[in-house]
């Protein structure tokens, strides 16, 4: 069994703006506890804009810190809490990203602060999708969707559209899923949000080529490409790039997916996208599967495999369910490799494949 090909859409987390503001105690003690809050919420978001592992790490504890001075301060709570449930999902810690975000939403509502509530909403549909609840998924949306269009947020009113575009994709409601992302698109431009406009055109070319539109997918794709270029989503563009690869290997188009997917490779690798680099390395194996070029296609598999199995040692800790999951997603890539080292003659070298699934 070869390989299946892996498309990538873009999912979008709202993220700390938007969150209104109370005002604060008198005082000299409380100016200076309120200063050293500000402070320390100034530099968390500052490490979570610089992204790494190491920084995400870090900016845990400005959080915690300014959540453990705020205990007079509704909105710092609230917003702390928001940035810690956001750290913690950038970190894959999905059940604890949780915990945050549950933690925040009942102090919006308290405050009557709609936007703040809306976002943690969103980003809680976020996570349930994440972890495989989707019908829960679809419900935080739609509560985000009722408060945005209320609060008249166009731009997050888009941001949640795209992420319900998003879950019907995943369950195969794809005219669903064209319906939100139709109505996500007009409002990207509206606002002015390339960005998201661009996020927006690539995963409308995804549900495209899932149906077997796949010149259709490429003029959505090619719509995106140039606006990712433009305003430096370098996630994006390599996104697009692999999924014109997958268009065209489905056209037959075997040289032009090996090139659009060699273009994606190293933009995935240079903004750390372990995942994204694995899944095309796959999409190359593939394609040089198709081709005939077996020792090219053992080669990329490889690589890929060897990913799949760094990611799988950093996802120790998490819930045996997911794990479990996890791997029942990226097993085509072990069986395709498998597959072609049986037809070299290799079966020992097969085996000891399959035998990193169990």
């Amino acid at each position: 069994m070869k390989s299946k090909f892996v498309a990538s859409g873009l999912a979008i987390v709202l993220g700390l703006t938007g969150v209104g503001t109370i005002g604060f105690p008198e005082g000299a003690v409380a100016q200076q506890r309120t200063s050293e809050i500000d402070t320390a919420i100034a530099e968390g978001r500052r490490l979570l804009r610089e992204g790494s592992a190491k920084s995400l790490r870090k900016a845990i504890g400005y959080f915690e810190k300014a959540l453990g001075l705020a205990r007079s301060s509704k909105d710092k709570q609230a917003l702390s809490l928001l940035a810690l449930g956001r750290l913690y999902d950038l970190l894959d810690e999905k059940q604890k990203a949780s915990q945050y975000y549950n933690q925040a939403l009942p102090i919006w509502r308290a405050m009557g602060d709609r936007s703040g509530e809306a976002t943690t909403l969103n980003n809680l549909g976020l996570i349930h999708d994440n972890l495989g609840e989707k019908q829960k998924a679809i419900e935080y949306y739609n509560q985000s969707l009722l408060i945005l269009r209320v609060v008249g947020n166009r731009s997050n009113e888009a941001t949640t559209l795209t992420n319900l575009g998003l879950v019907y994709n995943s369950l195969g409601e794809n005219q669903k899923a064209i319906a939100y992302y139709n109505q996500a698109l007009p409002i990207r431009r509206a606002v002015g949000d390339r960005s998201g406009e661009a996020k927006t055109l690539t995963n409308l070319g995804r549900v495209y080529s899932s149906l077997g539109e796949n010149q259709k997918a490429i003029e959505y794709y090619n719509q995106a490409l140039p606006i990712s270029r433009a305003v430096g989503d370098r996630s994006g563009e390599a996104v697009t790039l692999n999924n014109l690869g997958g268009a065209y290997s489905s056209l037959g188009e075997n040289q032009k997916a090996i090139e659009y997917f060699n273009q994606s490779l190293p933009i995935k690798r240079a903004v750390g996208d372990r995942s994204g680099v694995a899944k095309t390395l796959n999409n190359l194996g593939r394609v040089y599967d198709d081709l005939g070029e077996n020792q090219k296609a053992i080669a990329a598999y490889k690589k890929s495999v060897n990913i799949y199995e760094s990611i799988r040692k950093d996802n120790q800790k998490l819930p045996r369910a997911l794990r479990e999951s996890y791997t029942k997603s990226i097993a085509d890539t072990y069986q395709a490799l498998a597959n072609l080292l049986i037809k070299q003659g290799r079966p020992a070298e097969a085996e000891a494949v399959l035998e990193l699934l169990k």
